[in-house]
């Protein structure tokens, strides 16, 4: 049987978006209940959320955001930097226990203790900035696992796949210049944030290690599976990854309120194996996915258990 580590814990629950918010506690909640209740939460190895601290948090964020955070909760600010982006006074704690959580999986999968993993942790992350909280986020998640495992000694080259429906601004804009990690998007084009599209393609050193697959609204299964089975697989074969990072959102989904994609349940399976695949032959089959967005909660935890099944298969 597959060593799948998995974060699911009620902690992730206490980050109160307030009444009416998409990004709700019921998210985590929902999911939790859903995969205990059908057994799979049972045939993964279970792994307890931690707090990052400042150390690695600023590995990509500028330590004045971070202290900004941390003070703006404090407060008791209903909002930071955004009005779309809630906090509560306990926001920031939890905000690190889900970096920190993915990190832990991530450490654990790099030194071969597990196979893969799936962090399903709030707030998500792909959104925040180096020094901005936007779009729900206010540490990016993976961004810090990415960066923390190149200390690791067997980890050179990360390559982060981001599905989520939303363009994962901040995850591009920090590694853009880096040729050491490889970002490839697939989302809906135009959208939020307004970023994302295929002639970004990184800068500096770093040009040619970012690749946008920007789908039209409307755009479902296939052309979801093609940008990942086809321009994914190219490319990853070209970066040979030593790591790979999956910015899970569920968003995508045809059910979802937020965007006008179509995809369905089963494409999250068929995406599943293909990253898969992709870890399998260029990084030792190590590979960690983390919860982004997804706000139909019906689609959200059966596309969420697509997922999971596809890992632990």
């Amino acid at each position: 049987m597959s060593k799948v580590g998995l974060v699911l814990d009620p902690t992730f629950e206490q980050h109160d978006t307030g009444p009416g918010h998409v990004e709700r506690p019921e998210r985590v909640a929902r999911i939790r209940a859903a995969l205990e209740d059908s057994g799979l939460a049972e045939r993964c190895v279970r792994v307890r959320p931690v707090e990052a601290g400042d150390d690695v948090l600023t590995l990509v964020h500028d330590p004045e955001y971070v202290a900004r955070v941390e003070e703006s909760c404090a407060r008791g600010d209903g909002v930071i930097d955004s009005m779309d982006t809630a906090v509560c006074p306990v926001s920031a704690r939890i905000a690190r226990l889900a970096a920190g959580a993915l990190l832990s999986l991530a450490d654990r999968v790099a030194s071969r203790d597990l196979e893969r993993g799936l962090a399903v942790v709030r707030p998500p992350g792909h959104h925040a900035e180096r020094s901005l909280a936007m779009g729900f986020c206010l540490f990016n998640n993976v961004a810090v696992a990415a960066r923390a495992l190149q200390r690791h000694g067997s980890i050179d080259r990360v390559l982060i796949v981001d599905w989520d429906v939303h363009h994962g601004n901040g995850t591009q804009h920090i590694f853009e210049d880096d040729p050491s990690v490889f970002y490839f998007s697939c989302h809906q084009f135009p959208l939020y944030p307004g970023t994302g599209a295929a002639s970004e393609t990184g800068r500096g050193a770093g040009r040619g290690t970012t690749l946008n697959c920007p789908l039209a609204p409307g755009s479902g299964d296939r052309e979801f599976l093609g940008a990942l089975g086809e321009s994914l697989v190219e490319a990853a074969a070209s970066f040979a990854p030593d790591f790979v990072l999956v910015s899970a959102g569920f968003d995508a989904h045809r059910a979802d309120p937020l965007a006008q994609l179509r995809v369905s349940t089963e494409a999250y399976g068929e995406a599943t194996a293909i990253v898969r695949a992709i870890a399998d032959r260029h990084a030792g089959g190590r590979l960690v996915s983390v919860l982004e967005g997804g706000y139909d909660l019906d689609a959200l935890t059966a596309s969420v258990a697509t997922h999971l099944t596809g890992l632990l298969g």
